[in-house]
């Protein structure tokens, strides 16, 4: 497992740099705006950008055959060109550049991020995937724990900070990678076979169609918690810019104790189970949230919220993965992307829109709501459990 700690890093960076974006981008949008909907719009275009991207960078990386391997290459093209864009953002001038520097940014994450993914069942085998998957997002959301902790200490003290070290640690992430991670001698024997062509309808049979419909409503209520919560804590709940987005470590830190014990409860007992524990859990996390005015209590809500979306997302990729071939880690994995970046998308902006109209205490009835629509999606996911379960 010394390869997914590696690889882990490349998670890392991915999550501190969209934890940043997600914390304290809305900031520098409302010192030009004052629409919450066209605040959140604004913080999707990129996804706009990933929606076709990620997929056809993920199937492109199933059939790219390089002496670096076939994913390596997407990470030294898209990392630098991340560091640089990111570390741009707060040096924007007026609203033009900072909507040029945001799409630069997340265009360039998009170009590395689902080879990056693809990495992990490239060289893991199947029974244990849900165990790697914990490792890489317990990396992940360390990544978030800084972005919002020490993210928000430096933002204090200036607003270029935090962006200027995300910017340092891709570049780091991309030498740790390079120097550890060789495709050529760790991918798995049965996932050299290279895919003649991409082919997105032959990977849509009815159990994927439903999980990945479970996962745009689970990303449906995160994205748009996440992207509008410190804006919710600033107007709704009278905390400072740097607290509110503090706020946020809590779910971050919760997350990341989760996410290894997650990955092992789903190698026992089946993904499946694990998610609709978290399903269940995160939408009366959402509900009691609607009541809280107390910055101790939502913090407390928070705690448990990460520890039932780390049942969830620790779960989910590799149950998208066990739906289809070995040949096609890619494929699937811009697929999940695919379907994560619609939500992305479609989130901010309508709830920021029923925020303009209802008040902040929509932001999380809203996402209650999509989770009860996730737990009926992933009930019709029927006979999908991996065989890593019978392994053991």
């Amino acid at each position: 497992m010394r390869k997914t700690w590696l690889l882990g890093f490349g998670f890392f960076s991915i999550s501190i740099g969209w934890s940043l974006y997600n914390g304290f981008v809305p900031f520098f949008l409302n010192d030009y705006l004052e629409s919450t909907a066209l605040i959140g719009f604004l913080m999707t275009i990129d996804n706009y950008l990933a929606l076709f991207i990620q997929p056809y960078v993920g199937s492109l990386s199933d059939r790219t055959e390089t002496r670096f391997g076939r994913r390596m290459p997407y990470l030294l093209i898209g990392i630098p060109l991340a560091a640089l864009f990111i570390a741009l953002i707060p040096f924007h001038h007026n609203l033009f550049t900072l909507i040029l520097f945001m799409v630069g940014m997340n265009l360039s994450m998009a170009i590395f991020r689902s080879p990056t993914i693809a990495l992990m069942p490239d060289i893991t085998p199947e029974y244990q995937r849900t165990k790697a998957n914990g490792i890489i997002n317990f990396m992940g959301g360390l990544g978030a724990i800084l972005a919002f902790s020490v993210g928000a200490f430096l933002f204090n003290v200036h607003e270029s900070l935090p962006f200027l070290l995300v910017g340092m640690v891709l570049i780091v992430t991309l030498w740790v990678l390079f120097k550890n991670i060789k495709e050529n001698r760790d991918s798995l024997p049965v996932t050299m076979t290279t895919a003649s062509k991409i082919d997105y309808k032959g990977e849509l049979n009815s159990p994927t169609i439903f999980l990945l419909a479970a996962i745009f409503f689970w990303f449906v209520a995160i994205q748009g918690m996440e992207a509008l919560f410190t804006l919710y804590g600033v107007k709704e709940l009278g905390l400072s810019r740097s607290d509110s987005a503090f706020s946020l470590a809590f779910f971050s830190l919760s997350f990341v104790l989760s996410s290894i014990p997650s990955g092992f409860f789903g190698a026992k007992y089946g993904e499946k189970k694990v998610i609709l524990i978290g399903v269940i859990g995160l939408f009366f996390v959402f509900l009691f949230l609607n009541w809280v005015d107390s910055v101790l209590v939502l913090r407390f809500f928070l705690v448990a919220g990460g520890m039932f979306w780390a049942c969830i997302n620790i779960n989910a990729y590799p149950y998208v993965v066990s739906t289809g071939s070995e040949h096609r880690n890619g494929t699937r994995t811009g697929l999940y992307y695919l379907v994560s970046s619609l939500a992305a998308i479609v989130s901010p902006p309508v709830l920021g829109l029923l925020i303009d109209h209802f008040g902040f205490r929509m932001l999380f009835f809203a996402a209650a709501v999509s989770m009860l629509f996730a737990l009926a999606c992933i009930l019709k996911v029927k006979n999908l459990e991996s065989v890593s379960h019978s392994v053991h």
